[in-house]
């Protein structure tokens, strides 16, 4: 699909509200007919996310060490990842330090995750995963680990209220330019949409 043609499909999905907000761009190179040189969402006029560039307005992570440390990720522990730990040092440590053993193992998990999912990112088209989103239903691309996926579900008019609230607690848990996009989709309701 020529990206004028990829456009014009991703602008027709988007929420009222942030029409003429967010902005899909491509830069296209010479010579190379239909190939999309580097792509970028900007929403109100500035560069918000870009596949290929980490000075964006949003915080990437460069190690496990920074998110861990992140005072804005909240991991929630269960009483089962309690008991695993619980099990797992045979019942030498005490209750206070099984919480904490929890979280730290959690954390860490989500750290590698979150470290794996913006390499790969860094690595995807931005075609090929938006054909992909125009292909697959609204309800995977909320579901899936894809950054973008995510994104672009998140912007999307078939997207309502009650959907996004639900979402709250796993949006927690997302990168924060899922984070992002999440909190600019449940503005729009303030404003009536």
């Amino acid at each position: 699909m020529t990206w004028s043609k990829m456009k014009q499909s991703l602008d027709s999905f988007l929420c009222p509200a942030l029409y003429g907000r967010v902005e899909y761009c491509a830069t296209s190179y010479r010579y190379l007919s239909d190939k999309v040189g580097r792509c970028h969402i900007k929403v109100d006029k500035k560069n918000i996310f870009n596949m290929n560039d980490t000075s964006t307005l949003i915080r990437w992570y460069q190690t496990e060490h920074e998110i861990k440390n992140d005072p804005n990720i909240q991991i929630s522990i269960n009483s089962e990842e309690i008991e695993a730990v619980r099990k797992g040092t045979k019942g030498t440590v005490p209750e206070d330090r099984l919480k904490v053993i929890a979280r730290d193992r959690k954390i860490s998990e989500y750290a590698k995750e979150m470290l794996y999912l913006q390499s790969v990112l860094s690595k995807s088209n931005f075609n090929i995963v938006a054909n992909r989103f125009l292909a697959i239903s609204i309800e995977e691309s909320l579901e899936s680990n894809d950054i973008l996926l995510n994104i672009l579900a998140l912007v999307d008019r078939r997207v309502g209220k009650k959907r996004l609230l639900k979402m709250a607690e796993k949006m927690k848990l997302k990168h924060p330019i899922v984070q992002y996009f999440y909190e600019l989709r449940l503005s729009t309701f303030d404003m009536g949409n």
